[in-house]
C-alpha cells in the first residue's frame, strides 16, 4: 500500500474557489466515491492551510498504488474528474511531502 501528501500553494485570490470546489465535492460524495474506487484509493483528505498571507491545500492519499491512482484519474471520464482538473487551475505549486512515519492501528474497534 502507498502512502502519500503534497502541499499546494494556491494562486492568489482563489480562496473563493476552493469553497465551490469543497461544496460540490461535499454535494457529490456518491461520484467522487465511485471515482476512488476505480482508482483504487481507500483514503482520499484534503486540508486548508492560511502560511504568512498564502493559502495552501495539504492532500494526503492512501492507495494501492499511487501512481497507477493518479495515471486512472488523469483519464478519466467521470464527470467530477473533469471538474477536479478544471479546479487544479488555482493551483500556483505543488510540493511533495516526504513520508516519515506511517502508523496504522489494524485492531481499532
Amino acid at each position: 500500500m502507498d502512502v502519500g501528501a503534497v502541499l499546494i500553494q494556491l494562486k492568489p485570490e482563489t480562496k473563493d474557489n476552493v469553497e465551490s470546489w469543497q461544496k460540490e465535492l461535499n454535494m457529490r460524495q456518491a461520484e467522487a466515491l465511485e471515482t476512488l474506487k476505480a482508482e483504487g484509493v481507500f483514503v482520499e483528505s484534503w486540508f486548508h492551510v492560511e502560511l504568512a498571507g498564502v493559502d495552501y491545500l495539504i492532500a494526503y492519499m492512501r492507495a494501492q498504488d499511487i501512481a497507477r491512482a493518479q495515471e486512472i484519474g488523469r483519464q478519466s471520464q467521470f464527470p467530477i474528474d473533469q471538474m477536479h482538473k478544471q479546479f487544479k487551475g488555482n493551483w500556483a505549486k505543488v510540493i511533495p511531502a516526504q513520508l516519515l512515519v506511517d502508523l496504522e492501528n489494524l485492531d481499532h474497534p
